[in-house]
């Protein structure tokens, strides 16, 4: 497969891109059911929630208890997305221990539909932490802060009716998190606005439109937001859903103070429409960037990966490498100017976005200390980069089965599938070991081309518009299931790679006792030796399906556990040694679709 290098020389104007979800599927069998009623479902299914009787039904902060801090005197924080900018979820805490992982238990759960009855079925939220204080979101864009250590509810925000309908129209429900900065809470909603709330409060600060610094963004052209923004240095970094719907994929940076564009215009990921490579497409190009964003505080470099070219298997009117789709890209995060570009599959015909999030790290490459950046693909395959100036140095490091022909009308079976590979779930980087852990999935997909681009586009299909076609079925017999594969960064090759039950669809957090957590989709959530690989603890929850990775925090010196499971009864919950250990009854699994799951 061919991967193409892209610098600013001859190729600054080309572009950014970004990717949607609700692709068009023809599916049938028990796993592919499973797939379209995915966990992030569009559909509420509220019959068994209770009513809040502290949900606020307009936009400010509900009163469902005095704003306050929470209670500690000393705090370790896991303040981003990522932990740091770089996205390493590596956190430097050491009370929890291969030695005693098995007394850790249940500090508290709170059931988000019983705080309120309009959160929707799923959760891929990644919790963010900071003074002891868990900020965290919902389906359907609600906001809770909620003392760590306790559970107590500080405060809640959620649309106003008026907000509330028209998210419901993007049918999508997926949203990732928010990031935290300048004393507010900044969330991206579904219909393309950027919220930003009081941090202490959770009061509205202010609301504004994408499309007011970004013409076009608006649902009714196929974009939505699921992403969580993440801040830095005075601006908040935001990308985009919507490449499968053949729009156009971006990059743009706000002034956390007052929302206002902090770059002159947007990084573009695709040329616009009727030019270059798109002369004559009748889409956008795709290219959608659908995961946070990573950043070096010491270069002030910004790294992202970007989404597959649109239609997504259809490519006679896509000629060429089609840049800068499923490729990382690095830019300068004051302004947004190109520095390099790397691409991971060239003229993609099978969805295989780079979707995760890159992770920047300092860790030794033949034998000596390097600045890397690294990720792995929906391929299923894995690059390490130099950060200043994109030099491959782990070129394509397969983790999955690859066996992927050119689609045909009537139809390939092509690993990895649709799902990947690697999906959104992120990486972690363990610097004792050197190792960089890949939440893995191997399952196909029976993909067919389109006969042409008009037969590519189906307006009908809710947000789908420019998938390239139906998938088919795939046959029965091919059972889904996951992978944690390890690289060694000093080597590029392979240490290990554990089997997990169903998809990882959640990711991994490491800390410096070398253990890593990650949840699985029938909501158990497990501690591994990062060094063996072998599985040291494992905790059934109450909750289903596990699709964010865990957040790592300290109050007091004490250690603590939280993440959140969706399915249709999504839950937060928070773990420390000594907890209850009283474990809840197997989960549902749903192996889920990253094509109907509202969040790509």
């Amino acid at each position: 497969m061919k991967k193409c290098f892209f610098s600013v020389i001859g190729l600054q104007d080309s572009i950014r891109e970004e990717h949607t979800l609700n692709k068009k599927m023809a599916l049938s069998g028990a796993v592919m059911a499973a797939m379209l009623a995915l966990t992030a479902c569009n559909s509420n299914n509220n019959s068994d929630a209770s009513t809040s009787p502290s949900a606020s039904s307009s936009a400010s902060a509900s009163a469902s208890s005095s704003p306050s801090a929470a209670a500690g005197a000393s705090f370790e924080n896991f303040p981003t997305y990522g932990f740091d900018l770089g996205n390493t979820r590596h956190v430097p805490f050491t009370q929890i221990t291969a030695d005693n992982a098995n007394d850790l238990g249940v500090v508290w759960t709170a059931d988000f539909k019983s705080l309120d009855k309009d959160v929707k079925n799923g959760n891929q939220s990644y919790p963010v932490v900071v003074d002891g204080v868990i900020y965290i979101t919902t389906g359907g864009n609600q906001v809770f802060a909620f003392e760590g250590t306790t559970g107590k509810q500080l405060w809640h925000w959620k649309p106003d009716a008026a907000m509330l309908e028209k998210i419901s129209k993007g049918g999508i429900v997926a949203n990732r998190g928010v990031a935290v900065g300048e004393g507010k809470v900044f969330m991206l909603t579904t219909d393309n606005q950027i919220v930003a709330l009081d941090q202490k409060t959770g009061a509205l600060v202010k609301q504004v439109a994408i499309s007011d610094a970004v013409e076009g963004v608006t649902l009714e052209n196929g974009y939505y937001e699921t992403t969580a923004p993440i801040y830095y240095n005075g601006s908040i970094y935001i990308g985009s859903s919507g490449g499968d719907n053949g729009v156009r994929g971006f990059v743009m940076a706000y002034k956390a103070s007052d929302l206002s564009p902090a770059w002159d215009a947007p990084f573009w990921t695709v040329p616009p429409k009727g030019q270059d490579w798109l002369k004559n497409s009748k889409y956008h190009g795709g290219g959608a960037v659908w995961n946070p964003v990573a950043i070096d505080e010491e270069t002030g470099i910004m790294y992202f990966s970007v989404g597959n070219p649109a239609p997504d298997f259809f490519g006679k009117d896509r000629p060429g490498a089609n840049p800068y789709t499923d490729s990382v890209v690095a830019v300068e995060a004051a302004t947004g100017k190109l520095i390099w570009a790397q691409q991971e599959v060239s003229h993609d015909e099978w969805d295989y976005d780079a979707a995760a999030s890159p992770m920047i790290m300092k860790a030794t490459v033949n034998g000596k200390q390097q600045k890397v950046v690294v990720e792995g693909g929906k391929s299923g395959q894995w690059w390490a980069w130099d950060a200043a100036t994109g030099k491959v140095i782990w070129d394509g490091v397969p983790f999955a089965k690859i066996d992927h022909p050119v689609p045909t009308e009537e139809g390939v079976l092509v690993y990895p599938g649709t799902l990947g590979g690697e999906n959104y779930a992120p990486e972690t980087y363990d610097p004792a070991t050197n190792y960089v852990l890949i939440p893995g999935i191997e399952y196909p997909a029976l993909i067919k081309k389109a006969k042409d681009q008009d037969h590519a586009f189906d307006k009908s299909f809710n947000g789908a518009w420019a998938f390239g076609t139906a998938m088919g079925e795939v046959p029965a017999d091919i059972v889904p299931y996951g992978t944690i594969t390890a690289i060694d960064v000093n080597t590029g090759k392979q240490v290990y790679q554990n089997k997990t039950k169903d998809m990882m669809r959640g990711g991994l957090t490491s800390t410096d006792t070398g253990l890593a957590f990650y949840g699985e989709l029938d909501g158990k959530i497990n501690a591994m030796d990062i060094k063996t690989g072998k599985v040291l603890w494992s905790f059934q929850t109450a909750g289903d399906n596990i699709q964010a990775a865990p957040a790592l925090f300290t109050v007091d010196g004490k250690e603590y556990l939280t993440f959140t499971s969706g399915g249709n009864k999504p839950k937060i919950h928070v773990f420390a040694l000594g907890g209850d250990k009283t474990q809840g009854g197997t989960g549902k699994a749903d192996n889920g679709n990253a094509h109907s799951e509202g969040g790509k």
